[in-house]
């Protein structure tokens, strides 16, 4: 579902910035939203997102030499960023720019180097510092572009993990291959129930009768760079590595909750505990979730995505007070199904499934008690499951 609006926009912009150019072309990636299964995507466990039909778009046209100029819409007082073909380095002056920039150096570690440069605009409608994955957008994004322009051989399965080595090895961010994988395998009215250990995934379709998707913005910015995010991550691999001395297992997916349960001694450190107990039980609830869904079980899905949010608040440390105090003032009304954080966490955004005629009460209601208690407001956005990339 393309916003004519943004499609619009974005070549305007390429043309106000870079001149008429008859060979420019459009492209549009999504966002995503996870609708559960959260820090389980580097435990080698079950994930369950969706792409949205807000995104990234594109303007692009090839160029006669080596360099390579950015503009973002939204960033636009950053104005032209440039750099060439031959300085495909990571730096703090490049800003969001070292994004696309890390896809470059990606394909060309892969043998996919690019004989010209090009000239991009993009110009995203996902809010910013939301945890609806804009990087993952704009990675994927990237990808696709240069899979149409350069004429490369990359199936969108492809593109999600270049685009997560990308972000893992250019922008020091230790992510799964979550974001990624929703962002370019979407597809419209389906979430994909995916099994990180294996890359195995199939499409459920989200049948949300009388109900809908709504996504609430603590506009509190997370960064996922941070520290914080990579010390969850190595907690959980250093976890893994006690267990595996006794248990024949790849991933703390691997486990059961009983197996868990019954060799959770073995990780002497409480706060280690907690987050490997996270891991697992998210899993398995995930799993869950899915199983409720196709019975048409809403309410024990909403139900398992409360547990989900409190296992993040009190195993594995990651919500906060804000995105505490939305999900908790959610639980509240009636006629929401369920709500959770969503998204690496620290701020970012909570997802919520709720009965149309309940909407505008929840969104008064936990609008005036989360500005009561954090000092300023959140933003609501109603949401609607869309596609992976395409060339518009």
């Amino acid at each position: 579902m393309i916003d004519q609006e943004m499609k619009k926009a974005v070549l305007d912009n390429f043309e106000k910035v870079f001149g008429k150019n008859d060979n420019v072309k459009a492209y549009f990636a999504p966002g995503r939203v996870n609708l559960i299964g959260e820090h389980t995507d580097y435990n080698g466990g079950h994930v369950f997102p969706c792409a949205l039909t807000i995104g990234t778009y594109g303007a692009v046209a090839k160029r006669d030499d080596d360099k390579i100029r950015f503009y973002s819409v939204n960033l636009d007082r950053t104005g032209v960023v440039e750099t060439s073909l031959s300085d495909l380095e990571p730096s703090k002056e490049a800003g969001w720019t070292n994004y696309p920039k890390g896809v470059i150096w990606a394909f060309a570690g892969r043998g996919m180097k690019l004989d010209k440069g090009f000239d991009m605009v993009i110009y995203g409608n996902i809010p910013n510092g939301s945890g609806l994955s804009s990087s993952a957008s704009l990675e994927v994004l990237t990808g696709f572009i240069l899979r149409d322009l350069y004429g490369f051989d990359v199936s969108n399965q492809d593109l999600a993990l270049i685009g997560q080595y990308s972000e893992n090895n250019f922008n020091g961010c230790n992510c799964g291959i979550m974001d990624q994988f929703a962002v370019a395998m979407g597809k419209e009215g389906s979430a994909i129930f995916l099994d990180t250990a294996d890359l195995s995934f199939e499409y459920a379709p989200i049948r949300l009768d009388g109900a809908k998707i709504i996504i609430a913005n603590t506009n509190k910015k997370h960064k996922l760079t941070d520290s914080q995010y990579n010390a969850r991550r190595s907690m959980c691999e250093e976890a893994l590595a006690i267990l595996q001395k006794s248990l024949d297992i790849k991933g703390l997916g691997d486990l059961s909750i009983e197996e868990f349960e019954e060799n959770k001694g073995l990780l002497t450190d409480p706060d280690m505990q907690r987050k490997a107990k996270h891991a697992v039980y998210e899993n398995q609830r995930t799993i869950e979730a899915v199983k409720a869904l196709k019975a048409g079980d809403l309410e024990r899905f909403g139900e398992l995505m409360r547990q989900s949010h409190e296992s993040l608040r009190d195993d594995y440390d990651v919500t906060g007070v804000e995105l505490d105090t939305l999900a908790e003032e959610a639980w509240k009304i009636p006629g929401v199904i369920g709500s959770r954080m969503t998204g690496g966490g620290f701020g970012g955004c909570t997802v919520s499934i709720v009965k149309d005629e309940a909407i505008e009460n929840f969104k008064k209601v936990v609008g005036e008690n989360y500005k009561k208690k954090i000092g300023y407001d959140a933003t609501f956005y109603t949401v609607s499951i869309g596609g992976g990339p395409e060339v518009i």
